[in-house]
Order: structure tokens, then sequence, then C-alpha cells
């Protein structure tokens, strides 16, 4: 039943859910909002020391009640049920083992803010260890089990005048002043060390005027110790402007604090440094190319006594994920998207490369000690869980099945792959997801949607929020192309958006979609729809102005006009980049790429969805297009969420965003209605 509207502001018109279809042949029923947000949520892995338990945190959803919450959980790593840890007031997160495994340490708000808490692994009620003022988050224990590290926010400094008591103005003297959903006010993200017995803080990075870790284009939590405890790395952007700077660079500090010493000079985002177990290395995440934040990833190897640096996966054109050390000391092992896959790779000191796992979709890797692998592991039509394997991908076991009741009454089917000749002939991925009961007989309607970033990635995923089974799942069939500017097909494909967001990238959508209807005969040609977020989004508003093949379009957070998006988005280095630099100093590809020079050619009848939080595509670009839409006369609506920002993330919001768009899609794909 759909909720209330008391969640959104403006919504053109009331409407109804559009229900997915029934029980299907085998017994089973097609996937519903209630089977997606009841799914139970696994994350964030962690290793007992003796190897013998897994802990992790598990997050349900409420419908009801518009909220989640998140608790940590364990599992012997023999096999066995899990058992919940903590069921505070409130969600806790970030589970993290003392090195000799007597106390697990996590976040928590039960008491008002996060603060760090731990448990004893023997038993007993969780006890406070900290009292920052401005909160704790992204929690690291030291090797020796002495200190933890964490980061929270101070004040700025010199601070701001302060507006009065009940005036709500913000005073912004500088950019970065916002980002992604949230106001900085001035405020730097620093680092803390914490007295593990005491709780006593100590901001290691006092006076320093940047985020640590920084702002975005991090991984993992930007910093962590030595072996021995004494010294700690961390990644951030010292530049002037953040706003259009990747330059991240790695620093070192001793845990008792110092001025912080600058370890690399590339001008492009370095990240990740993690420790080698001997202390003779630190591995880290490096791009070559300044302002860009899709280059590709190479894993670097820094040697702390000479500072000489190399890269161990030059001969890689894959961008790696997280690095860990393998349990010998003699390997790296991360996850880098391959393809619709995303596989787990290891390499020497070397640099010899190798695939340990591949044909699935791998996340969360952890190394046991001894030597085995615990990862994530999902697909198209199977949540997220658990598994461990030997350290060569042997011998995979599941540890957790969070969701296999509810999946067996459900009807999934998994992808098929195909391959066609996109713009000037290259070779272009997509990939097809049959409707429950599907009769190869019979004429479906599809649904044509397209990724976001740009360079990102349709993959084999089980995703909560454009999650391919909800689409199939009233009976459409599902495209997912992956046009140049994806990920996972090698550096020179992702650099083929930038400059060219309507060209080839169109091109190539359009080849794939004329291919699946030459080959698809159960493809009702007259009963297509496109639909897109972020860069999709865009993509659905550019499609708009070229072509009326599609009978309707669905555009989630899509820029309209790139020129003033410019000014109101706030990591500046992705227009600069994409579009050569600003609209005023050049303008030709801002005016060219964007959708609102071609508003005129507009007919399609488009459903409109945007968060006013959403700080990277603003929420005018969406109220823009509606009104060009509106004024022509076009059939068109849209859902406005005050409370929602890039993503729609409160449980009611969803519900009613997917109500909106089956809604919509019933109303132009389905026979027999509109």
């Amino acid at each position: 039943m759909m909720r209330t509207l008391f969640q959104v502001v403006l919504v053109f018109c009331l409407f109804g859910v559009f229900a997915p279809l029934g029980a299907t042949s085998a017994g089973k029923r097609p996937l519903t909002f209630e089977d997606l947000f009841g799914m139970k949520r696994v994350s964030d892995p962690q290793v007992s020391p003796d190897g013998k338990t897994l802990v992790f945190t598990m997050t349900e959803k409420d419908v009801e009640g518009n909220s989640s919450s998140t608790h940590i959980y364990s599992v012997p790593m023999s096999g066995g049920s899990p058992r919940q840890l903590t069921n505070g007031p409130t969600s806790e997160s970030q589970p993290r083992w003392s090195p000799d495994g007597s106390r697990l340490y996590f976040v928590s708000g039960r008491e008002g803010g996060a603060q760090v808490w731990w448990l004893p692994s023997a038993g007993g009620e969780a006890r406070k260890l900290t009292e920052l003022k401005h909160g704790a988050s992204g929690l690291v224990v030291s090797p020796t089990g002495k200190h933890l590290l964490v980061s929270g926010s101070v004040p700025p400094a010199p601070p701001s005048p302060k507006p009065p008591d009940q005036c709500k103005a913000k005073i912004i003297d500088s950019l970065l002043y916002r980002h992604w959903v949230s106001w900085k006010d001035g405020e730097f993200s620093h680092l803390f060390v914490i007295d593990a017995e005491t709780g006593k803080a100590k901001d290691l990075t006092e006076g320093f005027l940047a985020d640590v870790p920084p702002i975005s284009l991090s991984g993992g939590p930007g910093y962590g110790f030595s072996p021995d405890g004494q010294e700690i790395c961390f990644a951030a952007n010292t530049e002037a402007m953040v706003a259009k700077s990747t330059n991240n660079d790695l620093f070192s500090v001793p845990v008792t604090g110092g001025k912080p010493k600058k370890l690399t000079t590339n001008p492009a985002n370095d990240n990740a440094p993690v420790y080698s177990a001997d202390g003779r290395y630190i591995a880290y995440r490096a791009m070559e190319r300044p302002g860009f934040e899709a280059d590709r990833y190479q894993l670097m190897l820094y040697e702390r006594k000479t500072g000489s640096i190399v890269s161990l996966t030059g001969s890689l054109d894959r961008s790696v994920g997280v690095p860990s050390w393998s349990d010998d000391g003699q390997r790296l092992l991360f996850v880098s998207q391959d393809e619709v896959f995303r596989s787990i790779y290891s390499v020497s000191l070397v640099g010899d490369v190798e695939r340990v796992l591949s044909e699935g979709t791998y996340s969360s890797l952890t190394i046991v000690p001894g030597g085995q692998l615990v990862f994530g592991r999902q697909s198209m039509n199977q949540p997220l869980d658990f598994f461990v394997s030997e350290s060569n991908g042997t011998k995979v076991t599941r540890l957790t099945r969070s969701n296999d009741e509810r999946v067996s009454k459900i009807e999934m089917n998994g992808f098929e792959s195909f391959w066609f000749d996109g713009a000037e002939g290259d070779r272009v991925q997509g990939m097809l997801l049959k409707p429950p009961s599907f009769d190869p007989n019979k004429k479906y309607p599809m649904v044509f949607l397209i990724h976001g970033g740009p360079q990102g990635a349709w993959t084999d995923l089980f995703h909560y929020r454009w999650n391919a089974q909800m689409f199939a799942a009233p009976g459409y069939v599902v495209a997912m192309i992956n046009p140049r500017g994806s990920t996972g097909y090698g550096q020179e494909f992702t650099d083929g958006v930038s400059g060219d967001w309507g060209g080839k990238p169109y091109v190539d959508l359009m080849k794939g979609l004329d291919y699946i209807l030459q080959h698809a005969p159960y493809v009702d040609p007259d009963r297509v729809a496109a639909a897109g977020a972020s860069y999709g989004g865009y993509m659905v508003n550019w499609i708009a102005g070229q072509t009326d093949r599609f009978r309707c379009l669905v555009s989630h957070a899509g820029l309209f006009n790139l020129e003033a998006f410019y000014g109101s988005t706030e990591e500046l280095w992705f227009p600069e980049w994409e579009f050569g630099g600003t609209p005023y100093e050049k303008p030709d590809l801002y005016q060219k790429w964007s959708p609102s020079r071609h508003a005129k050619n507009m007919k399609t009848p488009m459903l409109l969805l945007h968060g006013e939080l959403d700080f990277r595509c603003p929420i005018g670009e969406g109220l823009a297009l509606f009104t060009a839409l509106q004024r022509q006369g076009i059939p068109s609506r849209l859902v406005y969420f005050p409370d929602e920002g890039h993503h729609i993330g409160k449980p009611q919001n969803a519900e009613l965003w997917w109500s909106a768009v089956y809604d919509w899609l019933g109303a132009y794909l389905d026979e027999g209605r509109g």
C-alpha cells in the first residue's frame, strides 16, 4: 500500500501503485518492494585474531518506522548460525578486534553522538570509551592494542561570525562549503589518536587546514598504524581550493603527535595507505592525471627507508581497489572491476598479477590469520553474503545465509550477456534480464536502464537502489548497456566519455538498443522506456531532445543545463575535467552537450525525480527541465523529495519512489493502460 504523500512537497498529480504480477508458474513470486526492503544487508566483515570468529554488521529497514538499524553479529568461521552481539537503542557499526582478541570495539550513538564503545569478548556489557565533542568515525585499532584512531570534526579556525540563535543564515567565505548532502560550515575532519584504556584523545592533525580523511576520492578509512604502533600514515588534500583539486597525498605523523611529514608528491590522487607487517613498505593507490576522478588506480609500493616508489600494477589495465597484505607479506590482494564482474586479484612484490577469483561480484576482502580469504559475494539475483576460501581462491565455503528463506520464495532470473559493435566499431557489452514467468512466445515491454557516473558500470550485483529485478518484476525485460565511459573495460574505454557526453556514448546506447530489438524477438519495439539516474538521468534528458523512439522516460537527478550545473555543484574538478575548464573560459562543450539547448525538440512523456539535498546534481536542474516540459505541454510529472539527496534513502521515500516509477512505466508500457 502506498504511503501518504507528506514526504513530498510537490507531486504533479496523484498516482496509484502499479503492482507486480502475481505468483509465477513455478510457484514463486516476483520481487516486491516489501521483499527488497525486507532484505538483511550485511557488511564490514572482521575476522578475530585467532581466525575462529567472523563479526559483521547487519542493517535492517523499518518501512513503518521510516528508519533503519544496524547491529553487530558474529558467526563461527567453521560455520553455524549468526549471533547478535549488540542491540542498543541506536545503531552500532565499525566492529574492530583488539590484537589479543579480548575486546571488540565499535562505534555507537546510544548515549547521543557517535562514540567508541567496547565489548569484552568473554561476555559482558558494552562500555563507553570516548567522549569526543563532535563524534567519532573511521575506527582503526593499533597493532599493539594501545591506541585507536578515529576521525572527528573540529570547528573552523578562525571561527566565522555566528548568526543569532533564531537565524538560519550561513556565512560562507570559500569553496568548498557543502558536500554531497551536508554543509561543512567551515569545519574540518581531523585525525584523533585514542588511548585504549583511558579513552583520552589527542588531535594528531591539530592546526592542519585539511580534512583527514579527504572529503572524497579516498579508499578505506584513509589512514592506518605502522606495525609497531609508533607511526600513522594518512591521506589528505592540502590544496588551497579542494573543490577543484583531486590532489590527495600521503603523510606520516608519530603516534605521539608532531608535524606531519609529506610522503608523496604526485599531483594526482594518492590514498588507501596500508603498512606491510614487517614495516618496510606502505602500499597505496595512485592515479596519474590531476583533476580526473576516474583515472586508473595503480597499486604503488613506497619503501619507508629510501622513499622509493614503484607501481606494481602498471601492466594491469584495470583500476585497483583498496589493497590488503597477504598473510605472508609476499603479495597484495585487491578487488577490481572486470567487465560486468568484480574480481579478486593478487600481485607479488615484483609486479606479477594473478586473478584469484572471477566470474562473480566480490567485495569486502579480508585476510584471515593463516592465509584464508573472507569476502562478500553477490549477484543480480542473490543479495550479498560472506564466504571464505583458501588463499588461492579454492575451497569456497559460505559463512552467512542472510536472506535465504525470503529469496527461496522469489523468482529472479540471472542476466544474459551480449556484445555488439558500438560507435566507430568498438565492442560494447550489455546485459539482458528477463522477467519472472518468461515466455519466449510472448511480446514484452522493455525498460532500458542507463547507468550513472558517467564513469560507472552495470555489474552483476544486487543493487538496493536501481535494482534490476525490481524493474523486471512487473513483467518487463530489462536492458543494461555499458557504453564508453564505463569502467572495467580498460582506461581508454573509460576515457571515451570525457568531452563527449552526448556523442559516442549516446551512439553506443542506441546501437545497443538496435541490437536488442534485432536479436530479441520477444521485446516489443513499440513499448520501450528509458530510465537513468545522475549521468544516466542526464542521458535520459539528452535522449529526450534527440529521439522519440521511447514510449516514456524516467530521469532521476539528471542534469539539464550544464552551465548552470557548474555554478551550483560542489566538486568542481569533475565538470572542469569533463568539459575542459570553466563554462566562462571554455563554454563550447558545456553548450554543445547541454540538454537544455534541445528542449524545443522534446516530445516524450517524462517522469522526473529529484532531492532538495542533492548538492551533486542540484535540484534546480530538475525544476528547470520540468518547467520546459510543462511549458511545451509534454506529459510530465515531478516527484520532489525535500529530505533526500542524490540517493533516496528513507524507506517511505523509497516506497514512494518505486510507486511513482511503476505507475509511470505502467501507464505507457502496459497493454490496456494509458
